[in-house]
């Protein structure tokens, strides 16, 4: 149960996947389709015009999927990361994978989507590379964005700093290219790994492997040697040009387009499919990119809070906030100066934060309306908020000065105050309200 139709077989027995049998277009139209049904199911392409390969999107689109996708429940889905991160194993290795079926060197028979009308060109935005570390010889997986140049060539988006940039900053030091594998397709655990930053010299496969229930096997690819998991749809492997860059820009989490970028060039030497593969898109802002990237930060903040500060109930890091700039605290507050204190630890934990508010456990915080009611009665903004100024934040935020990544951040403590009478805070409940059924008195 570690691939990728593995999975669509679970979402597909459980409702949460629609079919369409209807010829659509990479151009536009599938992003259309999946931003409308964006929050509800995936949805698997079966008649593409510019492919014959399938295509599902918004796959871990919910975070029902995005549970059912490491085997726990919406409510365990912290627990389950936190003990998978700290109980990472090797995959096996086998043989021979499943994508060795097909060979062939043009990257056109994939359904590459073009999702938005100013960006740069088509993107294929789940696919993630694999990279040997050359200090301690492990592999490492990170997603990266690659947009088609011809048929052997993308360009692909690095960040400065991350691991795959080091690699290549270190072979292009040694002036040497650097050889990488590219998966598309793969069990969305692998994917939610994969999103994971893990530690320098780490490798996100194990985490995957453990969040699979230690069944991960990988198989090793003849011109890089690296090894990619055996069940993965498409496979392609290749190298970085040391010398070579291509102009492009893309949309990011904010659904907002990132500045213009020259990026390196990724030059292909064989791409392996399986038999009837199943392309995996990703749209950029929307649900699924989303979860991706803020639900693993999600269950580290909710770890490392919670050792912290045992009075942590829950950490949220909300829909609003683009599930990567702001987060919502619950405790269960001993001190009045409690709430300040998680605040600074909270923005310790994720520097790309913008804001943090934090509430008391009798509100919801990943409802935003209970989280605006709780600072119109329990926030007083001369007491209450905290301001910190000119500090790294997200590169992402287009309001923040982004030469510099520098921005503003905001802390708010919607808390009750202990030194106010408790009962002038208390909500008011009607008894036995869960027992009625509107249906019992409207016919």
């Amino acid at each position: 149960m570690t691939d990728l139709r593995n999975y669509i077989s679970l979402i597909k027995k459980s409702g949460e996947l629609k079919t369409v049998k209807k010829q659509v277009s990479t151009t536009y139209e599938i992003a259309g389709i999946t931003a409308k049904i964006d929050g509800s199911s995936a949805v698997l392409f079966e008649n593409i015009v510019e492919s014959n390969f399938h295509l599902i999107s918004n796959l871990v689109g919910t975070r029902k999927r995005f549970a059912q996708a490491i085997g726990s429940s919406e409510e365990q889905i912290h627990q389950t990361m936190i003990s998978a991160i700290k109980k990472a194993k090797k995959p096996k290795i086998i043989p021979t994978g499943k994508f060795m079926e097909n060979k062939s060197k043009d990257i056109s028979i994939m359904p590459i989507v073009t999702h938005f009308e100013k960006e740069s060109g088509p993107f294929i935005t789940s696919s993630i590379a694999y990279v040997k570390n050359p200090e301690t010889g492990e592999q490492n997986s990170s997603f990266h964005r690659m947009m088609p140049i011809d048929k052997t060539h993308f360009s692909i988006r690095m960040v400065e700093g991350r691991h795959l940039h080091r690699c290549f900053i270190n072979a292009k030091e040694h002036h040497e290219d650097l050889k990488i594998a590219v998966t598309i397709g793969v069990h969305p655990a692998i994917s939610i790994a994969g999103a994971y930053q893990a530690e320098w010299g780490k490798d996100e496969i194990d985490i995957a492997n453990s969040l699979l229930g230690s069944k991960l096997t990988l198989s090793k690819l003849p011109y890089t040697g690296l090894h990619v998991p055996s069940g993965t749809e498409i496979v392609m492997e290749g190298k970085i040009l040391q010398d070579k860059t291509h102009p492009e820009w893309m949309v990011e989490m904010l659904q907002t387009y990132d500045h213009h970028r020259s990026q390196p060039i990724f030059e292909l030497e064989s791409l392996y499919s399986r038999n009837n593969p199943i392309f995996h898109d990703i749209l950029s802002g929307f649900s699924e990119h989303r979860l991706l990237m803020g639900m693993p930060i999600e269950s580290k903040l909710n770890g490392e809070l919670k050792k912290t500060f045992p009075q942590t109930k829950k950490v949220s890091m909300t829909n609003g906030g683009c599930n990567w700039l702001h987060a919502v605290v619950q405790i269960k507050k001993k001190t009045d100066a409690d709430p300040k204190k998680i605040i600074k630890k909270t923005f310790e934990s994720h520097r790309s934060l913008k804001q943090v508010t934090v509430v008391d456990e009798d509100i919801d915080p990943n409802n935003a309306e209970s989280v605006e009611y709780a600072m119109a009665t329990r926030f007083q903004a001369d007491k209450d908020l905290v301001i910190i100024k000119n500090v790294r934040g997200s590169s992402l935020d287009p309001s923040s000065d982004q030469k510099n990544l520098k921005t503003a951040k905001i802390g708010i403590d919607a808390t009750r105050s202990l030194l106010k009478r408790p009962e002038g805070f208390e909500l008011a409940k009607i008894p036995k309200i869960d027992k009625i059924k509107l249906e019992h008195y409207f016919k």
